[in-house]
């Protein structure tokens, strides 16, 4: 007669020792506090970079988001790099893609030869933008007293867990005086009217399909007219934006909701000052005003060109 086998548990093997399973209702969206913290709106004045040493000086969210800093937001990193003149400063991170503004000053960037990239020098002054792919870090030496907004990728790639070994295009310099008069001919171009924003979004020839700055990035230079209320818009991409010139009076309005009129219901308003940098979280209807007697200037940084590449940004307009 056959003897009926019993089994005895064992312990969980290493390879399920950490396997969870959670009802659909419970963590379908786990963005709320005490778990994947929602993107705050964070403001940084321009005292932040107007005096001291020369260095690096992070906009930092990381303790708020949960994540490896310093992070602005999840995927990106926004700093002020200052440097007096005649001083020079290294800038360099596991990223993809570096995107430099300059607010004020004259210099020089060099980003040295890789195997893979050819060596960059560029001469920058106030106004102008450039970016940087993957590789060593950038040597920036000043010529006057500068202030440069840095923007780059390395947050995402550190929740990735890797690094950034080959460039997905070259580096590309965009110069100011160009930005300015192609901006003024837009603004003064008569469809422009109809225009939900007066901005000139910038592209890389090695980037064909999807119109971005950088594979990872978009950046939006903007203009808001003296007296302007812009529609709201939305996207799914958090925008890291500078400030490049206002008067007061100037501000983002931002919320969760709409009201009937397309107004936004109950909006935060982040004041805009020459120099400030703020963030607004993806997914909030925002506007810019202008309540002031003078023209605006805007610079939004974005993880759009990632979101593009996804099929995921969902902008919409008013």
């Amino acid at each position: 007669m056959a003897r009926a086998m019993t089994r005895t548990p064992r312990s969980p093997s290493r390879a399920t020792s950490k396997a969870q399973l959670f009802d659909y209702r419970q963590a379908a969206n786990p963005i709320r506090h005490g778990l994947t913290e929602p993107i705050p709106e964070g403001r940084w004045g321009p005292d932040l970079h107007a005096r001291g040493p020369s260095a690096i000086l992070p906009l930092d969210l990381s303790r708020e988001l949960g994540c490896q800093g310093p992070a602005t937001s999840p995927a990106l990193s926004a700093n002020f790099v200052r440097i007096l003149a005649g001083e020079s400063i290294s800038a360099g991170a596991n990223a993809t893609s570096s995107l430099f503004y300059v607010w004020k000053g004259a210099g020089n960037c060099r980003q040295p030869a890789t195997t893979l990239s050819r060596e960059f020098s560029q001469d920058w002054r106030q106004g102008d933008l450039f970016v940087l792919p993957a590789g060593k870090a950038a040597e920036l030496d000043a010529a006057e007293e500068s202030v440069l907004y840095w923007v780059h990728d390395g947050p995402l790639l550190s929740h990735l867990g890797v690094s950034a070994d080959r460039p997905r295009f070259e580096a590309t310099h965009y110069p100011g005086e160009w930005l300015r008069r192609e901006l003024a001919a837009l603004a003064t171009d008569p469809t422009s009217a109809r225009s939900n924003r007066l901005s000139l979004l910038l592209a890389n020839a090695d980037l064909p399909a999807s119109r971005t700055v950088t594979h990872t990035l978009w950046a939006m230079y903007g203009l808001v007219p003296a007296g302007a209320v812009q529609p709201p818009h939305r996207h799914q991409s958090v925008a890291l934006d500078l400030v490049i010139d206002c008067a007061p009076g100037c501000a983002t309005l931002s919320g969760t909701e709409l009201n009937p009129d397309g107004t936004i219901r109950n909006p935060v308003r982040m004041e805009w000052e020459p120099g400030a940098a703020f963030v607004t979280p993806p997914g909030h209807w925002h506007s810019h005003v202008n309540e002031s007697g003078q023209d605006a200037l805007l610079l939004p940084i974005q993880d759009a060109g990632l979101h593009t590449y996804l099929r995921s940004l969902d902008i919409r307009f008013t």
